[in-house]
């Protein structure tokens, strides 16, 4: 089957490597002139099947007010007229109670548990390298608050079989060593030993590259998207800037831009681009350097090691579609990876960046068909794009092939939002 996937992002790109791993003749198309050169560019690095968890919680909208006071605030709001943002914050509101949260948090530890056996497999099959670490995430907690709210989330760990240990504060630097120079900062932390470790952006590259050289995909680049038009029931093209082209099957993984397009058929999908921030720099001093990722429970900001250099990424603004860097932000993640590893990286040398996250109202990726047969979605994952890329595109080539999903899929497509 001819499959066209219109996004080259790290889900763009791990679809059409289980598609064409399944005999289809693949084709992905990007605007970018290479792969992953938007929201997979400088993610946080982490790989964090673990920590796979809904924004929308118990507590959530309490905690949004004191943020909109605070210097260093996980979540910033941009004020605007702006109706769809308006949409978006009511129905994550409606999330953020006991059962909703149960009910998101298993479908996303679902989809990422999956993936951490996909990426595995994918690894040990195609030798690709991309500065990765398998050494776990040590979520690090600074009140005791945090460690008695940390309680509901492993219950669910533990139902869904995800390996986990609560640490006490002498026992978090036999994880980083480097937590041995800031002495007195945390009281415990969360060890998540299965989550991973790298470069999103030469992930996905070296993917490409084995998907073209070695199971013949093709791809577009520099292909701006327009539009799709349906006769029947069916999608009938894609028209581009290059042309129309056409397919047998369709897989739109456009991340925060997929809304747009699926417009044009009449779908509506309540993706909301989050905009998250990060800083990349040299390691200066090894010992004083995270060995793997770090999460500061109380900025929402990871820290991942690659070999020779620290990722720091965090924040989230709703702000539609700027991509203004905002200095603000760079403080914020600065002042936390200033804080916890003093000595681990320069600096002056950071590269600032910014992207935008897709994010569901619910916090769970939408993975499946829609009214039309031959179209499939796989985007929404907000901020577990790279967590939960390999899993959700290997499921959804099941589905598309019609195959006996490797996971239940229920609740994972579109569907569970006509109600």
């Amino acid at each position: 089957m001819k499959i066209l996937v219109l996004g080259a992002g790290v889900v763009g790109v791990t679809s059409a490597y289980y598609l064409a791993r399944q005999g289809h003749e693949v084709t992905v198309v990007d605007r970018q002139p290479s792969p992953a050169m938007e929201t997979s560019y400088g993610n946080a690095g982490q790989v964090s099947f673990g920590f796979s968890s809904p924004w929308a919680a118990p507590g959530i909208p309490q905690k949004a007010v004191k943020w909109m006071f605070q210097e260093h605030a996980p979540l910033k709001i941009q004020p605007r007229m702006d109706p769809t943002m308006a949409r978006f914050m009511m129905k994550m509101l409606g999330n953020c109670n006991p059962e909703s949260y149960a009910t998101n948090k298993e479908r996303m530890v679902r989809v990422a548990e999956h993936s951490r056996m996909c990426i595995d497999a994918l690894r040990a099959e195609t030798g690709i390298r991309y500065e990765d670490r398998q050494r776990g995430l040590l979520q690090l907690f600074r009140n005791d608050k945090q460690v008695a709210a940390a309680d509901k989330d492993m219950q669910v760990l533990a139902q869904c079989g995800v390996r986990h240990k609560l640490l006490g504060a002498d026992e978090l630097t036999a994880i980083e060593p480097a937590l041995a120079r800031v002495p007195g900062k945390f009281v415990g932390g969360l060890h998540l030993p299965d989550d991973q470790t790298g470069d999103c952006h030469l992930f996905t590259n070296r993917l490409a590259d084995y998907c073209r050289e070695t199971l013949g995909v093709t791809f577009l680049f520099n292909t701006t998207i327009e539009r799709l038009t349906r006769v029947s029931g069916r999608v009938e093209a894609v028209h581009t800037s290059a042309g129309k082209l056409t397919a047998d099957s369709y897989v739109m993984a456009l991340g925060s831009y997929s809304p747009f397009l699926a417009r044009d058929l009449d779908i509506r999908l309540p993706i909301y681009p989050v905009k998250g921030y990060s800083l990349t720099l040299p390691v200066i001093d090894d010992g004083g350097a995270p060995q793997s990722t770090v999460m500061d429970e109380t900025f929402k900001v990871a820290i991942s090691r690659f070999d020779n250099r620290i990722r720091v990424g965090g924040t989230a603004e709703l702000a539609s579609y700027d991509l203004s860097l905002a200095e603000k932000r760079r403080a914020t993640i600065a002042m936390v990876v200033r804080d916890v590893f003093p000595e681990g990286g320069d600096l002056a040398q950071a590269e600032f960046w910014t992207g935008l996250r897709p994010m569901t109202p619910d916090s769970t990726p939408i993975i499946g068909a829609t009214k039309y047969d031959n179209l499939w979605l796989n985007t929404g994952h907000g901020t577990l794009g790279w967590t939960m890329s390999c899993g959700s595109a290997q499921l959804l080539a099941d589905l598309v092939d019609g195959r006996q999903p490797a996971i239940n899929p229920d609740g994972l497509s579109v569907a569970r939002y006509a109600a």
